[in-house]
């Protein structure tokens, strides 16, 4: 039985935050009783190995509906091969004036000015350790509104450290729309000095624990050709992990004249899947396999994330996707992707 065609209604009668929030609850509540194991739809099984890491099935969470990693059992319980948590920030932090997330129902679409609005990386942590969760869990790390984009690495090395020991791996926010100057990450010089920090304090790391954990790297859908070839061999010179294709597009192509369709920030949904999907392919052309790329961006349905592997995925992920369809867009992902 899949309730979620009945509940959608009434969540989409709330207001878009607080019917995440209540989502939250309700799942986490439904998972401590047994309710959720019930209504889950059994989710193919398709492993593959990806980042050295061994994935039950291709599909994932996709970091930012979990910011804080309070329902990892629940989304586990789902059907997800694996499970992305955050944007964390080392300090706890309120995000944006409210409100800030907005659905735009006929374009199957959300715009969110959430602003990395967590609780920091330390009350994430304590989450992941009371979960039971065995399976892969990626955090993903940004920076605080306030530090100054100049010592962003500051940031990034305290989320790094913090992480790598509970982390089956870590991705690097650099492309959210909603934090001031932060794509300015992206751009050749600070990219380079970024990901030289990184990886040294990986290598460091990697030593002090005696466990590699891999790291990817989350880019925006808005670049140009000469910026995906520009970043693509940074990617390649420092040996990144992995690629996460894209976050939300500051375009508005396919909202135009909806209700909420000119609010500020990121639009995720339907409209962005074709230039997500093109930036994946540019990538994995320039890339030739190298690395490993990581699909998400308009997935809402199996042959969604059919196109994202045949653009060069190794693994999807899905948010957006998972507030119009519900948990059964899952399994059928995970169904339309397997070998």
């Amino acid at each position: 039985m899949n309730p979620y065609p009945y509940l959608r209604p009434l969540l989409f009668a709330l207001d878009a935050e607080n019917a995440h929030n209540l989502t939250l609850k309700a799942l986490k509540a439904a998972q401590a009783t047994g309710l959720l194991g019930l209504v889950s739809e059994t989710v193919t099984a398709s492993p593959r190995t990806v980042m050295g890491l061994e994935f039950p099935n291709p599909v994932g969470l996709a970091a930012g509906l979990d910011k804080n990693g309070e329902c990892i059992d629940a989304w586990a319980a789902l059907g997800f091969g694996f499970i992305e948590v955050g944007t964390v920030t080392p300090r706890p932090q309120p995000g944006n004036p409210k409100p800030r997330l907005f659905r735009l129902p006929d374009a199957q679409a959300i715009i969110n000015r959430m602003g990395f609005n967590n609780h920091g990386i330390d009350a994430l942590l304590e989450n992941v350790a009371r979960a039971r969760y065995r399976g892969i869990l990626g955090i993903n790390i940004g920076k605080n509104f306030d530090t100054p984009i100049e010592r962003a690495v500051d940031d990034y090395l305290i989320g790094l450290r913090k992480a790598y020991p509970a982390a089956s791996y870590v991705t690097v926010n650099i492309s959210s729309p909603n934090t001031k100057n932060l794509r300015d990450l992206q751009q050749g010089d600070e990219l380079n000095r970024l990901l030289a920090a990184l990886k040294a304090e990986q290598a460091h790391l990697a030593d002090q624990h005696g466990k590699y954990t891999p790291i990817a790297v989350k880019i925006a859908p808005d670049l140009e050709a000469s910026q995906i070839t520009d970043m693509a061999a940074l990617f390649r010179q420092h040996r990144i992990d992995a690629i996460i294709a894209t976050n939300t597009t500051l375009s508005r192509h396919g909202v135009e004249g909806l209700n909420h369709g000119e609010e500020a920030g990121g639009l995720s949904g339907r409209p962005v899947r074709e230039k997500s999907t093109a930036v994946l392919a540019a990538l994995h052309r320039e890339l030739a396999g190298e690395i490993p790329l990581i699909g998400v961006g308009g997935i809402l349905s199996g042959e969604d994330a059919k196109a994202k592997l045949a653009a060069g995925a190794s693994l999807v992920q899905i948010y957006s996707g998972l507030i119009y369809r519900g948990p059964a867009l899952i399994a059928e992902c995970a169904a339309a992707i397997r070998p």
